[in-house]
């Protein structure tokens, strides 16, 4: 098909506040530091809520009733065991490679999940199909993450167990150990937190994918891509090391100007969206400073030299903590080790990833925008 160029829009670098489509999952108002799942705050959603509740929210579009969260617990607890066919293949998976690669295991462990119960194309799955598929893939996700790192780790995975919650199992079986409530809440509440941010770079990959009427699998997976890069969804344990890299308190001003001098990127601050505080990094920080610690101590008192030092150094940008600064100091003192910080994001994104695809998968029209061909002028003549 020949486009006339005439008819092409300039947008901004990186479709920047450029609307591509419609949705009723929720939405991000970075000047008001708000955002929300449906009709409802996602920061009160996360404090008042469990992991099932607003899973329910995503798929059906109203929290549910004390009979429909009991069904749909029961509904998801068998799917949380691995199919054989996935665990045959994990040690293979997590062996691979020198360093630990979780996200990437996952996409191959998914895609023999997909394969093994024969997902069909989105666009031949009627709803009841994509919906039951998309409730497979987000159980059995923090499964297989969980199995991967014990694997690696040289011990055995563990079975989820009917009588823990979403956030205590995914404790549970990293861990090994069965989770205080404390430490619950406070998994809990990240996840929630993190379940849907808007038309992200993930987000919008699931829904490209998904808009070609390919199975939930391969959408997921490509979301899984986009999101362990680390300006998008690897950044918690990154910004935990900019933690240990300063050291002490007192280290942390001469740090963060040696930082901007050198042009380098601060972890854990500033954001695509936001121009005020990130809603998400205010309630983390508030669990962080819950949970108690020296490292929530000085993670509190780094993040007030971050910020004024920024704000001294690039006026009027607005540079703030971001989601990923106090998520690695929350994960950390819960007992998660700094491998899993990502795809403990990766467990309750999969949710707003999986509704993002549902909803696309209703649309029915493929995503195919138009580039502007800069290189050398054609035809050039083939010696």
């Amino acid at each position: 098909m020949s486009i006339n160029m005439d008819q092409l829009f300039e947008v901004p670098p990186g479709l920047r506040n450029v609307v591509v489509t419609e949705t009723e999952l929720g939405d991000v108002r970075g000047d008001e530091g708000f955002y929300h799942y449906r009709q409802y705050s996602a920061v009160e959603l996360a404090r008042t809520k469990t992991v099932e509740d607003v899973w329910f929210l995503m798929l059906e579009g109203r929290l549910p009733t004390a009979e429909e969260r009991g069904r749909f617990v029961a509904e998801v607890a068998p799917l949380r065991v691995l199919p054989d066919e996935v665990r045959e293949i994990l040690p293979a998976v997590a062996a691979a490679g020198v360093a630990e690669k979780p996200l990437a295991g996952l996409r191959t462990a998914l895609s023999v999940l997909a394969a093994a119960r024969d997902l069909p194309p989105l666009w031949d799955a009627d709803p009841a199909r994509r919906k039951a598929d998309a409730m497979l893939v987000c159980a059995v996700t923090p499964t297989i993450l969980a199995a991967l790192h014990r694997l690696r780790q040289g011990e055995q995975p563990l079975e989820p167990r009917d009588d823990l919650s979403a956030a205590a199992n995914w404790l549970y079986l990293v861990t090994g150990n069965e989770p205080t409530a404390e430490q619950v809440a406070a998994i809990e509440a990240y996840l929630i937190a993190t379940v849907d941010h808007g038309f992200n770079a993930s987000t919008f990959t699931a829904r490209v994918i998904a808009s070609t009427g390919a199975d939930v699998v391969s959408a997921v997976a490509g979301a899984l891509g986009a999101f362990s890069g680390p300006l998008h969804g690897g950044a918690p344990d990154r910004a935990l090391a900019s933690l240990d890299e300063i050291g002490t308190p007192e280290r942390a001003d001469a740090w963060v100007r040696a930082k901007v001098a050198a042009g380098d990127r601060i972890m854990g601050f500033g954001h695509a969206v936001y121009r005020t505080d990130d809603p998400r990094s205010l309630m983390l920080r508030e669990i962080a400073q819950g949970l108690g610690g020296e490292l929530v101590d000085f993670a509190v008192t780094v993040e007030r030299t971050v910020v004024d030092v920024l704000a001294e150094l690039k006026p009027g940008r607005n540079l703030y903590a971001n989601v990923e600064f106090y998520a690695g100091v929350v994960m950390e003192r819960c007992g998660l080790p700094r491998s899993m910080f990502t795809p403990t994001f990766a467990v309750s994104r999969v949710i707003g990833w999986t509704a993002n695809i549902l909803e696309q998968a209703e649309d029915g029209k493929i995503i195919r925008p138009a580039a502007r061909y800069v290189g050398p002028p054609p035809p050039a003549p083939i010696d």
